[in-house]
C-alpha cells in the first residue's frame, strides 16, 4: 500500500481524521440451532422470535434451523457488539433446550433430508425466499448451505465524502465519486482479501459427516475429523460455498465500475443455463424447484467475499437499487465464526477491520486484469488451505512472495492510519488491534485456526467435541447474563409486529405466485 501514508498525511493535515472516526457498523451473524448433542434442529423457527420474513434483527438464512442475527447500523463497534449480545440473549431465552453452534462448519449432519429449508409463510415474497433456497439445494446441495459466517457491514461518515472528493480534486456530482471510490475499495478488498482467513480464519478442521459418502483428499485428524495441518479457513476454500458451476459457463462479476458490476450480474440473472434447465422449473407435482433456470436465480446467489450494497425499498432488485441510488455501504463476507468468542467476533477484530477497509478505500486501486483475477483466486485458496505454512508463497504481480513478508508489509503500511484513527483516545484501540495482528505474523500459533487445532490436540478432542464444548461454554455465558426488562419488551414488540406484518402481506397478495415472479423479474413490482 505504497501511497497510503501520503494520503493519511494529507488527511491529517486537513483535519480529515475527524471524518474518518465517524462511521456506521452493522453485523450479521449466522448460527445453527442444534440439540445439545450437536444434531441439527428439526424444529421450525420459534414463534417467540417473530417472523423470519419481516423481523429486522432475527431471521433465518438457508435452513429453518439457521438463524441470522442482524444489528442495525451503529456508530461504535462496541455498541454493535452490545446489540448483538442482547439479540443472542433473547434468542437463547426462546429456543428451549437448544443451543447455537459455535463454529462456522456444521457437524453431526445426517444427510440432506435432515436439513430443513427455511420457510417464510404463504405470501408471494415468502414463497420467493423459500423457492430460492430450494433452488440452491438443487444446484449446489444442501450441506454447503449450512456453513455459517459473520458479515461486517461498513460505511464511512457521509460528511467524509465531500471532503475526500475535494481533496482528490473531484469536481462532478458526489454520488459517482462515492461509487468509484467504493468499487476501488472492493477491488482492494479482493486483492488483499487473503489477509482475513489468515488472521481470523477459524475452520482448519471439519466433521467427517459434512462430506457424507464423498471421497476426501484431506488428512485425517482422528476417526471423526478431517483437517489440513496449515489450514486457516476451510469455509473459504473450495469445500465451502462457491459458484464453481457458474464459472464453468463463463460468468464472473466485473468490478471495474458499479455499472460493469451491475451489468455482469444482470446478465447472469437473465441468461439461461442448460445445467439448471435440466433441473426444471417445477417438479412433476407442480412444486417450484427454483426461481428460474438462468445462471443465477437472483443476485445473492453469486458468491463473493465482498459486496457493494444499497438499502432496498420493498421488492426492489439489488442491481436496480445500486444503479438508481448508488452504493450505501460495503458488506465483507469472509469472516469465520470465531469459536473462542460467545458472539463469534470481538471488538479487536472490528477495530482492525475498520483499519483494513479504510486502507483499501484510500489506497490506489487499478482495475483487475484476467491475470490478476487468477492471482486473487489462487491466493485466497492457498491461504485458506495452507496459510500457516511458513514456506507458503503467494503471487503478486506475477511474482512469488512469502505470505508472511507480504502481510508484514501490508500491516506496517497501516500504522499511520491506525494512529490517525486513534487520535488522543485512551488505550489507542486501533494501534492495539493492529499490533495484535502483527504478532500473528511472527507467531502463527496465535491465529484462531492454530489455537483450535492446538486445543483439540491437548484435549484429545475431535472437531465435533471441540465445537460442542465451545457451544456449551457460550450457552453458559448467555445463561448467566440477564437481559434488561426494557430490552426484553422491545424484542417482544418487534416479534409481535413482525408476525402481524407477515399476516398483512399474506392477506394483501393478489394473483398467482408465477405472475408475481414474472412481475418481479420484469421490474413491475
Amino acid at each position: 500500500m505504497s501511497n497510503l501514508e501520503q494520503i493519511v498525511r494529507r488527511l491529517a493535515s486537513n483535519d480529515g481524521g475527524a471524518f474518518l472516526k465517524d462511521h456506521l457498523i452493522g453485523l450479521e451473524k449466522e448460527n445453527l440451532r442444534v440439540a445439545m448433542d450437536g444434531t441439527l434442529s428439526q424444529r421450525p423457527h420459534p414463534l417467540a422470535l417473530g417472523s423470519a420474513l419481516t423481523h429486522p434483527m432475527i431471521t433465518t438464512d438457508y435452513s429453518e434451523a439457521m438463524l441470522e442475527l442482524i444489528t442495525p447500523p451503529m456508530s461504535k463497534a462496541g455498541d454493535a457488539l452490545s446489540m448483538l449480545c442482547d439479540i443472542h440473549n433473547f434468542v437463547y431465552d426462546n429456543i428451549d433446550d437448544e443451543i447455537l453452534w459455535s463454529t462456522s462448519m456444521p457437524c453431526v449432519l445426517a444427510g440432506e433430508t435432515r436439513i430443513p429449508v427455511a420457510a417464510y409463510g404463504t405470501s408471494h415474497a415468502g414463497r420467493m425466499k423459500h423457492t430460492y433456497r430450494v433452488g440452491l439445494g438443487h444446484r449446489y446441495g444442501k450441506v454447503m448451505q449450512v456453513i455459517s459466517g459473520v458479515h461486517f457491514n461498513y460505511s464511512v461518515d457521509e460528511n467524509f465524502w465531500p471532503f475526500y472528493a475535494e481533496l482528490q480534486g473531484w469536481r462532478g456530482e458526489l454520488q459517482p465519486f462515492i461509487d468509484n471510490a467504493s468499487m476501488g475499495m472492493i477491488r482492494n478488498l479482493q486483492r488483499y482479501g487473503w489477509i482475513i482467513p489468515y488472521l481470523f480464519g477459524a475452520s482448519p478442521a471439519v466433521c467427517k459427516s459434512f462430506f457424507g459418502d464423498k471421497a476426501v483428499t484431506m488428512l485425517e485428524f482422528d476417526k471423526g475429523t478431517f483437517y489440513e495441518p496449515y489450514a486457516t479457513s476451510l469455509r473459504m476454500s473450495d469445500i465451502g460455498y462457491q459458484n464453481q458451476k457458474e464459472e464453468s459457463v463463463g460468468i464472473k462479476a466485473n468490478y471495474d465500475s458499479l455499472q460493469t458490476y451491475t451489468d455482469s450480474l444482470r446478465c447472469a440473472i437473465e441468461t439461461p443455463a442448460p445445467l439448471w434447465e435440466m433441473i426444471g422449473l417445477k417438479d412433476a407435482d407442480g412444486s417450484w424447484q427454483q426461481l428460474n433456470t438462468n445462471i443465477l436465480q437472483i443476485e445473492n446467489e453469486y458468491y463473493s467475499t465482498v459486496r457493494p450494497k444499497q438499502v432496498l425499498q420493498g421488492m426492489e432488485k439489488p442491481v436496480n437499487a445500486l444503479q438508481q441510488r448508488g452504493i450505501r455501504y460495503i458488506e465483507l463476507r469472509s469472516l469465520d465464526v470465531n469459536a473462542f468468542e460467545p458472539l463469534g467476533i470481538n471488538e479487536t477484530q472490528l477495530n482492525f477491520l475498520e483499519i483494513f477497509l479504510l486502507a483499501c478505500l484510500l489506497q490506489e486501486s487499478p482495475r483487475i486484469s484476467m491475470e490478476e483475477r487468477a492471482e486473487i483466486d489462487s491466493n485466497l485458496q492457498l491461504t485458506a488451505l495452507h496459510g500457516r505454512d511458513e514456506k507458503l508463497r503467494l503471487r503478486r504481480n506475477g511474482e512469488l512472495i512469502s505470505l508472511r513478508d507480504w502481510l508484514g508489509e501490508l500491516l506496517s503500511g497501516m500504522e499511520p492510519l491506525a494512529a490517525l484513527l486513534d487520535g488522543q483516545q485512551a488505550g489507542q484501540p486501533y494501534r492495539a488491534a493492529l499490533h495484535w495482528q502483527q504478532q500473528k505474523v511472527r507467531d502463527t500459533g496465535m491465529t484462531p485456526s492454530a489455537r483450535m487445532l492446538e486445543e483439540m490436540r491437548e484435549n484429545g478432542e475431535s472437531f465435533y467435541e471441540f465445537a460442542r464444548r465451545k457451544s456449551a461454554e457460550h450457552y453458559r455465558y448467555f445463561s448467566g447474563r440477564e437481559l434488561g426488562e426494557e430490552r426484553v419488551q422491545e424484542f417482544r414488540a418487534l416479534a409481535s409486529r413482525s408476525i402481524e406484518e407477515q399476516r398483512q402481506r399474506e392477506a394483501a397478495d393478489r394473483g398467482s405466485f408465477g405472475e408475481f415472479l414474472e412481475n418481479y423479474f420484469n421490474d413491475k413490482l
